[in-house]
């Protein structure tokens, strides 16, 4: 099977990737499986133009570039030309990728080649009519060049292999709110205490599609937090709602329980990555500096907060901006301080006490530029707008936690800005789906817009 999921067939597909393929996954290459995978020059050209320079793309375009010289090795430009067996480790070569040149003196023209897409799919057309057996197809982010492809005669689809849901209504919000009482669906229970904690494991008549750390609520009021899934045994520790809900980390209190459910995660140590997800001014960010603060101020279980965000053109302009790489990121990072602001209302001088906290509270603003290649030890690492990043990127950034630290990972699949993501695709999603097992992480969709009412108008009727 290919990245698309079409079965094999006795002549394999010339699949043609697209410089954007290569930047939102550098490994790209090795997801084709028994067939051919062809790079156009012009994309070999895109990526040397952006190989430089400190931009988040860099590093994704001088990592796929690596990968083609590693699988090319030492092959002549004729077998370059005609296609490399890629090797995969001990299973051997499987596939082989080649890079594409035009060859002919007049080479066929259906678009302006004004545009490097244009030349592409030109390209195509050409390479079809020289061998017309064989099966090409373009694969590409950018739906505006499927489109065109297809206008050209050209099969052409989206590069998907990371996504791993089709529907992002399928994701876990984290929880499962259900009708009546829990304990209507359960066949036996036995309950134990120890620590000042209630334990259940309980036999359930049905399966409930739960995964370790969701949280189960009901409406009579019970709370129970996921540790342990079997068959059809589920061990759940006993949250007491009140408690929950007079939980609080700086000031600050939850709204609701499902605030008090991520916020309970958020001062957890035993909690190493807490995502947050919901529409804007549900609290992502203000529960997250909360705590974050209530545990480098008051607890000191961590020495310092790492503050960052993905922002379109913020790789650009960033340089352009004067003063210190903090200061270049302040007016990026405007939403930390709006929450601090909003933490210190009821102080005498709200801006006093902002200024004030922002000179004791060890936080630092970086660019996530900057993150690659580092390793934060008992950190607070605070990722915003985690929507705008690609699997890769994620995984770049939640790699870089060290000891002793812990990733707070917040975002709106509904406001996605990046060119050649959707809310499938998007890192939020990989993240969500990739981690509802892991014992150490806990994912809660916030609920409502408690910003104002007017936000909550907006959100619903916009």
């Amino acid at each position: 099977m290919d990245q698309s999921g079409r079965a094999s067939t006795e002549q394999p597909i010339l699949y043609v990737l697209d410089t954007n393929v290569l930047i939102h996954d550098p490994n790209a290459l090795l997801n084709f499986e028994e067939h051919h995978v062809a790079i156009p020059m012009t994309v070999l050209e895109e990526l040397d133009k952006l190989k430089a320079g400190k931009h988040s793309v860099a590093a994704e375009c001088r990592q796929a570039i690596r990968m083609i010289d590693q699988i090319l090795g030492e092959a002549t430009p004729e077998q370059v030309e005609r296609g490399v067996p890629i090797q995969r480790g001990k299973s051997g070569p499987r596939g082989s990728m080649s890079i594409l040149m035009s060859r002919r003196a007049e080479p066929i023209m259906l678009l302006p080649e004004n545009l490097n897409d244009n030349k592409i799919i030109n390209q195509l057309v050409e390479l079809r009519s020289r061998h017309p057996g064989t099966s090409v197809v373009l694969v590409t982010k950018d739906i505006n060049m499927r489109l065109k492809a297809r206008a050209c005669g050209i099969e052409s689809e989206d590069y998907h292999t990371d996504q791993l849901v089709d529907d992002v209504s399928l994701l876990s919000q984290g929880y499962h709110d259900l009708e009546g009482s829990f304990w209507d669906r359960v066949n036996k229970v036995e309950t134990r205490q120890g620590h000042g904690k209630t334990w259940h494991t309980v036999q359930m008549l049905e399966k409930l599609p739960v995964h370790i750390n969701d949280f189960i609520l009901d409406a009579q009021g019970f709370v129970g937090w996921v540790k342990e899934v079997g068959e059809n045994e589920l061990l759940i520790l006993d949250m007491h709602h009140e408690q929950l809900m007079h939980q609080e980390a700086w000031g600050l209190r939850p709204r609701d329980i499902y605030q008090s459910l991520a916020l309970y995660a958020l001062l957890d140590p035993d909690i190493h990555l807490v995502n947050l997800s919901g529409a804007a001014g549900s609290g992502k960010t203000i529960l997250a500096l909360a705590a974050a603060i209530e545990q480098t101020m008051v607890s000191k279980r961590y020495r310092r907060i790492i503050a960052t965000r993905s922002v379109q053109g913020l790789d650009q302009e960033i340089g352009f901006l004067p003063g210190t790489e903090a200061e270049k990121m302040e007016p990026w990072l405007g939403a930390i301080t709006d929450n601090l602001e909003a933490l210190h209302m009821e102080d005498e001088s709200t801006n006093g006490s902002v200024d004030y906290i922002l000179q004791k509270v060890p936080m630092q603003f970086k660019s996530l530029n900057y993150i690659r290649g580092r390793s934060f030890q008992q950190s607070l690492i605070l990722i915003d707008e985690c929507q705008n990043l690609t699997p890769h990127q994620m995984k770049t950034i939640i790699t870089r936690a060290g000891s002793g630290s812990k990733v707070v990972c917040l975002g709106n699949l509904a406001q996605i800005d990046t060119p050649y993501l959707s809310a499938p695709s998007s890192g939020l999603t990989y993240l969500t789906e990739r981690f509802k097992d892991f014992p150490h992480g806990v994912h809660v969709t916030l609920q409502g817009v408690p910003r104002s009412v007017l936000a909550e108008f907006a959100e619903a009727n916009m």
